[in-house]
C-alpha cells in the first residue's frame, strides 16, 4: 500500500529531525547522561516535529543499544515500538479522549509495569483539549508518576494549558522550519523518489508550507501526482495560485474609485459560485501582500507568490500609498467579521468594496487618513481638487461678520461704572510703546480674577499716554471688563505693577490684520471642505 511522503520519510533518529537542533541536542544529552524526566512538554505550530520527536524519545528510553543518545533502530524494542507490536508505548489523542473518565482509565493503566520495554511511555497529543476537570484529575499523577512511566505531552496551543500542567513538565518550544531547511529536505527526498524538482519550485513549496514540514511534503505529494517533473508552474497550479486576475481587477477599480466596475466584478464572481467569505479573505491577503511589497525591499521570503506574480504585486503596490493599503486591510477585516451575520454575504462584501472605492462613505480614522494622504498627493502633483457644491455652499456666504467684528470698548454700557473714556485726539497721536509688565499683570489677575485672567490669555498691551491699550482677539473681554467691577480689578492690577493709575482701552485692529484673519478662516474652510468636513460658521 502506498505511503504518503510525510509518513514514509518521518525521521527515525534525532539527527534526521530538521530545524530543531537545539531541542534534539538537549534530549540526546539527557539520554546520554541518564537524566530522563518523568514528563516532557513539546509545543509549537503544526508540522514542526513534535510527535516525531516524541516517538524517537519513546524508542530512545527503551533502546537496548543506545548510541550517543540515539536509538539504534535495530534492537527488539526499537523495532517493536516502530511497528506497533510493543504496547508499552501508547499514543493518546486528547481531542477525542478529553473527559475525566478517559484520564481516569489512563491513570489506572500507569500502575502496571511494562510488559516488554523498560518504560511505559504515554504520548498525549493536543493536550490543551483536556477539559478543566480532566486536567485537574491528571495533575497528581503527572507530578509524581510511577518510576516506570514517562509522559510526553504535545500541543499547538500551549497558552490554553493550565499553568499547573506546564510547571510539572520539561518544556521544549519547537520553532517553525525555515524555507532553507524545507528545501534541503525536499531535495533529499527527490534524490530517492526518482522525480525532479526545480529550485524555484522547491522554494515556492517551502514558502507555501509556512514552516510546516508535513504541509510541504503533502503539497509535494500532490505535485508528483500531477507531473514527474515539478516546476514552479506545477506548484502554482496545484496550490491554486493561478487564476487570481480578478484580485488585480478589483484593486484597479478601487484605485480608480470605479464603484460600478468593482460591483460588476463581485456580481460576476457571485454568479460563478465564488464564496464571498473566501473572496474577502483573498482580497485581504492580496492587500497584505501589497503592503509587504510596499514596505520591504526584498519581500520574497514574506510573500507566497511565483516570480512573475511577485513582479505584478510590486507594480500594483507602487500605485498605492501605505495608509491607503492599511485602510483597505482594516475595512476588509471588519467585513470579514460581519460577513456571517449579515442578511447575505454578497451585500456585506459589496458594502466593503464601496467603502474602499469611496472613502468619504467611511467615518473611521483610517479612512480620514487615507483622504488626507490623497490631498497631499494631489498638492504635490499640482492638481486642483474641486470642492463639492453641497459642502462649500453653506460657507461661501458671509456668516454674519457684522456681529463678530471688533468694536471699541466704549460702545458698551457698564452696569456699575461709567463708560470707558476714549482716547483724546491729541493722545491718539502719541507714540505707542509695548507694556513690559503685562505678564506680571496677568499673574496678579490669575490670583484675583479668574474670568479676566482666562480671556486675556495670549493677549498683549501697549502704553499710550495715560492709557493701557489691550490687544486681544477674545470677544468676551469687551463684555467682561465692564461687568461686576472687573475694570476696577484690572486697573488695580496695573497700578500694582506700574505704581500709577492708568485708564483702560482696547487696541483697534488694523484693516490689513482683519483681512489676514478672514483669509486664514477662508483657507481653513476650503481645506475642511476638501476633506469632506462641513464647517458651520455662526
Amino acid at each position: 500500500m502506498y505511503q504518503v511522503l510525510y509518513r514514509k520519510w518521518r525521521p527515525q533518529t534525532f539527527s534526521d529531525v530538521c530545524g530543531q537542533s537545539m531541542i534534539t541536542a538537549a534530549l540526546k544529552n539527557g539520554l546520554r547522561a541518564g537524566r530522563i524526566a518523568h514528563a516532557y512538554l513539546f509545543t509549537g505550530s503544526r508540522g514542526t516535529g513534535k510527535t516525531t520527536c516524541a516517538k524517537i524519545l519513546a524508542k530512545a528510553v527503551n533502546c537496548l543499544d543506545l548510541q550517543d543518545g540515539e536509538p539504534c533502530n535495530r534492537c527488539v524494542n526499537c523495532k517493536g515500538i516502530g511497528d506497533g507490536t510493543i504496547l508499552d508505548v501508547v499514543e493518546m489523542d486528547a481531542a477525542s479522549n478529553n473527559r475525566v473518565d478517559d484520564i481516569r482509565a489512563l491513570l489506572e493503566e500507569v500502575n502496571f509495569t511494562p510488559s516488554a520495554a523498560r518504560y511505559r511511555v504515554y504520548i498525549v497529543d493536543e493536550v490543551h483539549m483536556l477539559t478543566p476537570n480532566a486536567a485537574n484529575a491528571f495533575l497528581k499523577t503527572l507530578e509524581e508518576p510511577p518510576a516506570h512511566v514517562v509522559f510526553v505531552l504535545a500541543t499547538t496551543e500551549v497558552h490554553k494549558l493550565p499553568a499547573t500542567i506546564v510547571s510539572r513538565c520539561q518544556r521544549f518550544d519547537f520553532m517553525r522550519l525555515s524555507p532553507g531547511d524545507i528545501v534541503a529536505r525536499i531535495n533529499h527526498i527527490a534524490e530517492h523518489e526518482n522525480f525532479t524538482i526545480t529550485e524555484d519550485a522547491a522554494f515556492l513549496i517551502a514558502r507555501l508550507a509556512d514552516g510546516s514540514m508535513r504541509d510541504a511534503l503533502s503539497l509535494l505529494d500532490k505535485c508528483i501526482s500531477r507531473s514527474g517533473e515539478v516546476d514552479a508552474d506545477v506548484v502554482a497550479g496545484v496550490a491554486g495560485l493561478v487564476g487570481n486576475d480578478y484580485l488585480f481587477e478589483l484593486s484597479k477599480a478601487v484605485r480608480e474609485k470605479d464603484s460600478a466596475s468593482a460591483l460588476s466584478i463581485i456580481g460576476g464572481l457571485h454568479e460563478s459560485s465564488h464564496d464571498m467569505e473566501r473572496l474577502c479573505s483573498e482580497l485581504t491577503e492580496f492587500y497584505r501582500n501589497l503592503m509587504i511589497a510596499k514596505s520591504v525591499r526584498n519581500p520574497e521570503s514574506l510573500i507566497t507568490a511565483t516570480p512573475s506574480e511577485l513582479e505584478r504585486l510590486r507594480a500594483e503596490a507602487g500605485c498605492y500609498e501605505l495608509p491607503e493599503l492599511l485602510h483597505c486591510i482594516e475595512t476588509l477585516q471588519n467585513a470579514l467579521e460581519r460577513i456571517n451575520y449579515g442578511v447575505t454575504r454578497k451585500i456585506v462584501m459589496e458594502m466593503a468594496v464601496l467603502r474602499l472605492c469611496s472613502p468619504q462613505l467611511d467615518a473611521t480614522a483610517e479612512s480620514l487618513h487615507r483622504r488626507v494622504c490623497a490631498l497631499e498627493s494631489a498638492a504635490k502633483a499640482g492638481r486642483v481638487l474641486a470642492v463639492q457644491s453641497d459642502v462649500a455652499e453653506p460657507v461661501s456666504q458671509p456668516a454674519k461678520p457684522e456681529k463678530t467684528a471688533a468694536k471699541p470698548a466704549d460702545t458698551k454700557k457698564p452696569a456699575d461704572t461709567k463708560k470707558p473714556a476714549a482716547p483724546a485726539a491729541d493722545e491718539e497721536k502719541e507714540e505707542e510703546t509695548e507694556f513690559p509688565g503685562w505678564g506680571d499683570v496677568l499673574e496678579i489677575l490669575g490670583a484675583s480674577c479668574h474670568p479676566l485672567y482666562g480671556v486675556l490669555q495670549g493677549s498683549s498691551a501697549y502704553l499710550r499716554g495715560d492709557f493701557v491699550l489691550i490687544d486681544t482677539d477674545n470677544e468676551l473681554f469687551k463684555s467682561l471688563v465692564v461687568r461686576d467691577g472687573n475694570k476696577k480689578v484690572l486697573a488695580e492690577a496695573i497700578k500694582q505693577v506700574t505704581g500709577r493709575d492708568y485708564r483702560i482701552g482696547v487696541k483697534k485692529k488694523s484693516a490689513a490684520r482683519t483681512e489676514t484673519t478672514q483669509d486664514a478662516l477662508s483657507e481653513f474652510i476650503r481645506t475642511s471642505a476638501d476633506m469632506g468636513v462641513k464647517v458651520d460658521v455662526k
